[in-house]
């Protein structure tokens, strides 16, 4: 165990998983001091081989608490325990940086914000795409009307369950329970962030939500759904855990053009025109970019930040669409917002 150097942030990462090694380690990289807690004593000792070297390792994050003090607390447990943690770190009055998404279910969700609003202790909520830089590029282009008036966008995310944590077998991951807050629409849950703050939220959703592969898991692995706008806009969502290989893709069609983007290739095409006019615009950023972007900024949060890059409020606004989706694989039939 180290000694706390004065002037050093320490941090208590709560899940030490493969999200919370990669918080640790770029804090850790950032000057932060990191402790962890953790029910299985060997995930805590994998986590210190990443970081080099803990504070302290505990079981809990109410064992932790009662011991030393943090500056703040990293949630990246499995989604069913995302509200207790983060309401007991902020009854304590410590900024939380929590993995998405907010809770299992919308009711869980709201519980949560009204606790962070008598305590009014920030909260900032890892929808980690927000700081892909392609993307953000992308965003001030459709801002830009570079393709002119947005009609259709096609989100599309696949990726087989098993290839995810090759070092475990997939049945064990949280992904495959359905009571930890495991499938597609819930983790993969992204997408409809990526929605919303690109357009906001929609009027109406329609879809499913099922499972349709012979994975051995109790979630879905299956998400379609095609969201409606007030001005016309369509917005057609797929997400899958049993494509292979794995694909992942934006398309929005608009007026004048289309903009394709996709993280491998690492690039956004551009097409203007009937013409068939492409740019291509490609990029040398790796995934932990986004990573060492969000915990820049929750540093940022410590010493008094407000500006948040996703809030609460959007975690919010997901699960408001999410429960809609919900509704309608259930009713078949169309759910407003």
């Amino acid at each position: 165990m180290t000694t706390i150097k004065k002037g050093h942030q320490h941090i208590l990462i709560v899940g030490s998983g493969s999200v919370g090694k990669r918080h640790a380690e770029n804090l850790k990289k950032l000057g932060c001091h990191i402790s962890c807690g953790d029910p299985r004593q060997e995930r805590v000792k994998e986590l210190e081989k990443v970081v080099g070297e803990l504070v302290s390792g505990y079981s809990s994050i109410e064992e932790a608490l009662a011991s030393e003090t943090f500056d703040g607390i990293v949630i990246g447990s499995p989604t069913k325990f995302h509200p207790e943690q983060a309401i007991i770190a902020l009854r304590k009055n410590i900024p939380v940086l929590m993995e998405k998404p907010a809770a299992i279910n919308l009711e869980e969700a709201l519980e949560l914000d009204n606790v962070a609003k008598t305590v009014s202790t920030p909260l900032l909520l890892g929808y980690t795409w927000r700081w892909w830089g392609p993307l953000n590029r992308v965003r001030t282009l459709i801002e830009e009307e570079c393709i002119g008036k947005v009609h259709y966008v096609q989100f599309y995310m696949s990726a087989h369950l098993a290839d995810w944590h090759p070092w475990e077998k997939y049945q064990d991951f949280f992904m495959a329970k359905k009571d930890l807050g495991g499938g597609a629409l819930l983790d993969e849950s992204h997408w409809i962030d990526l929605m919303n703050w690109f357009f906001g939220l929609p009027e109406s959703v329609i879809g499913i939500v099922e499972k349709i592969s012979d994975l051995e898991i109790e979630t879905d692995d299956n998400v379609d759904f095609l969201a409606m706008y007030p001005d016309g806009k369509r917005v057609y969502v797929h997400l899958d855990l049993f494509g292979r290989p794995h694909e992942r893709f934006i398309r929005f069609v608009g007026k004048e053009g289309t903009i394709f983007w996709s993280p491998d290739p690492n690039e956004i095409k551009i097409t203007l025109g009937a013409e068939n006019n492409l740019e291509v615009e490609k990029f040398d950023c790796v995934r932990n970019d986004m990573f060492e972007r969000v915990a820049e900024e929750y540093l940022k949060v410590l010493e008094g930040e407000k500006n948040m890059t996703c809030t609460l409020n959007d975690g919010i606004n997901v699960m408001k669409v999410l429960e809609a989706i919900r509704e309608s694989s259930v009713t078949r039939s169309s759910v407003k917002i």
